[in-house]
C-alpha cells in the first residue's frame, strides 16, 4: 500500500508539472518569501544555451543551478554562501555577463556587500566573496543586476535605510573584468526619504528608471511615481522630454509621472518595461481617491504625455500599513511588452487571493481600450509568491519563464513553519 501511494504521489506530481509546463528544480526554503520576492534581478537568467537559477535551500545556503535550454535536468551546486533567510529582504540576485561569467549577490538588509562571480564562463563554481569598488558598500539593500546589450553589467542598490537612503549605480567592464562606481548617489533622499525604484534596460541600451518616494520606514508613506532615463550607460540622466537632470535627483527636481498621495495603499518596488520605440510602462498598485480597493495600474508615456490605465478588476479591499515585509493578499506585479504589428501587447503577471493565490496573468493588446483578459497559469496556490522571470530569455527569444515556489510570508518579518517546497520554472507558452 505504501509503495502504491508513493507511486501515485510521484505520478500526480509529474502529471501536474507536465500539464502546466512546470520544470522541477529542487526543494527550497519556504518559511517566508525570501526566494519569491518581486525585486529579484534575477532569479533566472539565460546566457547562450544555458539557463541559470538561484535560491536558498532549506538550510539557508545559496544554491545555484544550470541546465541546457530544452532539457529538464538541472546540475545543482550548493555553495558555501549562507543568508539570513529569516528576513525576506535578503534575496539572491544573479546575472551572466557577455563573457559568460555568472555574478551573484545575496543576503542584504543594511549590511556589507556580498558579491562573487564564477571562476570560469558558464560555471557554477564561484570565487570568493569580494568587493566591487570598495565604495559605499557597508550598508547595502536590494541588489539588482542588469545586462546591457553589449554584455556589460549594471548593479544598483540602496545605500542607507528605509526612509533615509540613496541609490548607487555601478558598471562592469568586460575587457577589464572590473567594476566602476558611476553614481554614489543617483537619487538623493536628502536624509529625509528614500526612493524605491524599478529599472529596465531596453534593446537600444537606454536605462529607464522609475520610483516612489517613502518618507519613513512605514509603507503607507509611499507616494508619487517619478521617472528618469539614461542614454549613455548611466553617466547622465534626462527626463522623458530629454531635459538633463542635475545630479543627484531629489524630490524637488524629479519628474513626476503620476501624483499619488500618501496613504493610498501604494506599493513599492514593482516593475517597468519599454516598447520598441523607447516608451516606458510602469506597473504598480494603489487605491484611487474615494476607493478602498487597491487596483493594478499602468503608468505610461505615449510620446506626448504621461497617462494612467486602471485595470480595475479587483473586488476586495485591504489596507497597506506598517513596516517590514508585509503579508499582502496580492503580489507586486511583473510586466512585459511585445510589439504585434502596430500594437503593443502588455502582459502583467501577479498573484491574488481573490483568484485562489494562483499564478495569474492579465493581458491587453490596446491600452486605450482599457480591456484586459485575466487568466490563471496554475491550478494550485503559490501562497505568498511574487513573480520574477528570466529577463534575458524574454529579451532574446520572447519566451517567458517564471520562477515559481510556494512560500508563506508572515506579516512584519515573521516566519511560517512549513516544509521546504519544490522550486519550479514555469514555461508560459500560450500567452496570446
Amino acid at each position: 500500500m505504501v509503495r502504491y501511494l508513493l507511486s501515485f504521489v510521484l505520478f500526480w506530481a509529474l502529471h501536474m508539472a507536465q500539464a502546466q509546463d512546470l520544470i522541477p528544480v529542487a526543494k527550497g526554503w519556504a518559511n517566508n518569501s525570501v526566494n519569491t520576492v518581486v525585486f529579484r534581478k534575477n532569479s533566472l537568467v539565460t546566457a547562450g544555451k544555458y539557463q541559470f537559477i538561484a535560491f536558498y535551500d532549506a538550510d539557508g545556503f545559496v544554491t545555484l543551478g544550470k541546465r541546457k535550454l530544452g532539457r529538464a535536468v538541472w546540475t545543482l551546486k550548493k555553495t558555501s554562501f549562507k543568508g539570513n533567510v529569516s528576513d525576506a529582504h535578503n534575496s539572491i540576485s544573479i546575472m551572466v555577463d557577455g563573457n559568460g561569467f555568472l555574478h551573484i549577490s545575496w543576503d542584504h538588509h543594511g549590511n556589507a556587500l556580498n558579491y562573487a562571480r564564477s571562476s570560469r564562463p558558464y560555471s557554477l563554481e564561484m570565487g570568493k566573496r569580494e568587493p566591487m569598488t570598495g565604495k559605499n558598500e557597508g550598508n547595502v539593500t536590494y541588489p539588482e543586476f542588469f545586462r546591457m546589450p553589449d554584455g556589460h553589467l549594471l548593479f544598483m542598490y540602496r545605500d542607507g535605510s528605509s526612509g533615509r537612503g540613496n541609490l548607487v549605480l555601478n558598471t562592469y567592464d568586460l575587457k577589464n573584468r572590473s567594476w566602476t562606481q558611476l553614481q554614489k548617489n543617483l537619487i538623493d533622499g536628502e536624509n529625509n526619504r528614500n526612493a524605491y525604484w524599478q529599472a529596465y534596460v531596453d534593446n537600444r541600451g537606454v536605462i529607464h528608471l522609475s520610483w516612489v518616494w517613502r518618507e519613513t520606514w512605514m509603507v503607507e508613506t509611499n507616494h508619487d511615481m517619478c521617472y528618469a532615463k539614461s542614454e549613455d550607460g548611466g553617466k547622465t540622466w534626462k527626463t522623458s522630454a530629454g531635459k538633463p537632470y542635475a545630479l543627484p535627483i531629489n524630490a524637488t527636481s524629479a519628474e513626476y509621472a503620476c501624483l499619488i498621495p500618501q496613504n493610498s495603499e501604494l506599493i513599492n518596488q514593482t516593475t517597468m518595461t519599454a516598447d520598441n520605440d523607447g516608451n516606458p510602462y510602469i506597473a504598480t498598485y494603489y487605491s484611487e481617491k474615494g476607493s478602498s480597493i487597491p487596483q493594478y495600474h499602468i503608468v505610461y508615456h505615449d510620446r506626448e504625455s504621461w497617462k494612467v490605465s486602471n485595470l480595475d478588476f479587483r473586488k476586495t479591499a485591504f489596507s497597506l500599513k506598517g513596516g517590514g515585509t508585509k503579508r499582502i493578499p496580492i503580489s507586486r506585479p511583473q510586466l512585459v511588452s511585445e510589439r504585434r504589428g502596430e500594437k503593443i501587447t502588455l502582459k502583467l503577471f501577479f498573484r491574488d487571493e481573490e483568484r485562489g493565490s494562483k499564478v495569474s496573468m492579465a493581458s491587453c493588446s490596446d491600452l486605450e481600450s482599457g480591456k484586459w483578459a485575466i487568466s490563471d497559469l496554475t491550478d494550485f496556490s503559490v501562497g505568498s509568491w511574487e513573480p520574477s522571470f528570466d529577463t534575458e530569455l524574454w529579451r532574446t527569444k520572447k519566451r517567458l519563464h517564471l520562477f515559481v515556489e510556494y512560500t508563506e510570508q508572515a506579516d512584519g518579518e515573521g516566519k511560517s513553519n512549513i516544509e521546504p517546497q519544490m522550486v519550479y520554472v514555469l514555461d508560459v507558452k500560450n500567452i496570446n
